[in-house]
């Protein structure tokens, strides 16, 4: 099965959990984005080692770092494996010079752990396709954002009310709008219906 490599996009504090936020992940050759719902901790751990802040005593994910360069064994790779029932899982590929191993994790733990053995991420096209979130940047799109700029916002509507092309619709402005978790709630909705 072919992986398709992805990058941090960006981070965002979560609406609607409590001290949760929405890690964005990218598609490296392509315009999908993968939005995944991190604990508090995770994306205080992944921010830091973003921003290369060193802390006066190590975090979590610094100590296993340091627990696996004591005993010679590297990440190699991140894998998000699976996606059921809007949980994703994630699989360390790890290797200590003569055996390769994979290790089920987090994908949260998992990514902070990717930046600091610096090793790619990838996942299938089974979950792009399932939780993806596609970034449209056509002229058609532009049109249709004019139009509603001129025309106000529209109306709240219920997700279970609405028709698949009004969520098409919902789910491109929440993207655009940069509302990922909400967009993922909507994405959730359009993958009920079919």
């Amino acid at each position: 099965m072919e992986k398709i490599r992805l990058d941090i996009i960006g981070m965002s504090y979560s609406q609607s959990q409590s001290g949760a936020y929405a890690l964005i992940l990218g598609e490296r050759d392509g315009n999908r984005r993968l939005p995944i719902i991190i604990g508090g901790f995770e994306a205080q751990s992944i921010a830091i080692e973003l921003e290369k802040i060193r802390t006066p005593r190590p975090l979590t994910h610094d100590l296993f770092k340091t627990f696996a360069d004591a005993y010679n064994i590297e990440i190699s790779e991140v894998v998000i494996s699976k996606f059921s029932e809007g949980v994703f899982y994630a699989k360390l590929v790890c290797s200590d010079g003569t055996k390769i191993q994979e290790v089920d994790s987090r994908t949260s733990d998992a990514i902070a752990l990717a930046l600091r053995f610096n090793c790619p991420v990838y996942t299938y096209e089974s979950i792009m396709s399932a939780a993806g979130i596609l970034m449209e940047e056509d002229a058609e799109m532009i049109k249709h954002e004019e139009t509603v700029a001129e025309e106000g916002p529209p109306e709240r509507i219920s997700f279970t009310d609405a028709t698949l092309e009004e969520l098409k619709e919902m789910l491109q402005g929440a993207i655009e709008n940069e509302e990922y978790e909400r967009a993922s709630h909507i994405r959730d909705e359009i993958n009920k219906r079919k």
